[in-house]
């Protein structure tokens, strides 16, 4: 089974965006995103690819549910098993967003990376609660702003 992992920054009320863009940019936590994606499948909504593009370097699986769309250098799914299926067997196939696919892709997950933003902004996309009792924390690393989290299941 492929190592399924959930990467996102989260403000503190649970906001991830506003259905268009991200509500900050920090440049370290973009790098971060980076180097940790870098090479693996990326599993990922419709909307949160219009707002980033092709990333080089990683695949890009989009799931929408519109039956004719597509995109020069993405392959596209209608489900997320499909993409998962699409993502094939995989060191680590990461799901980058948006809130609904991080709802839907939660079960299948062995890790939540969780950039913890020091901030409530507004918006209307959030990210799932964390369930401690199915989740522990395996590390923590705190900057100025923000903090590196690391999730796995229990």
């Amino acid at each position: 089974m492929t190592n399924v992992s959930l990467i996102v920054a989260v403000g503190r009320n649970g906001v991830i965006g506003d259905g268009t863009s991200m509500p900050w940019h920090i440049s370290e936590d973009l790098k971060y995103f980076k180097r940790t994606t870098m090479g693996h499948p990326m599993i990922m909504g419709r909307r949160t690819f219009e707002s980033m593009g092709v990333l080089p370097g990683r695949r890009s699986i989009v799931i929408t549910r519109q039956p004719d769309w597509s995109h020069p250098d993405v392959e596209t799914a209608h489900s997320l098993p499909e993409a998962l299926s699409l993502a094939g067997p995989a060191e680590e196939v990461f799901v980058v967003g948006g809130g609904e696919v991080y709802r839907e892709a939660m079960p299948y997950a062995a890790h939540l990376l969780v950039t913890e933003v020091d901030r409530s902004p507004e918006g209307s996309v959030t990210f799932p609660e964390v369930d401690l009792t199915q989740w522990r924390e395996v590390s923590r690393e705190p900057h100025d702003g923000f903090a590196w989290v690391v999730y796995e299941r229990r």
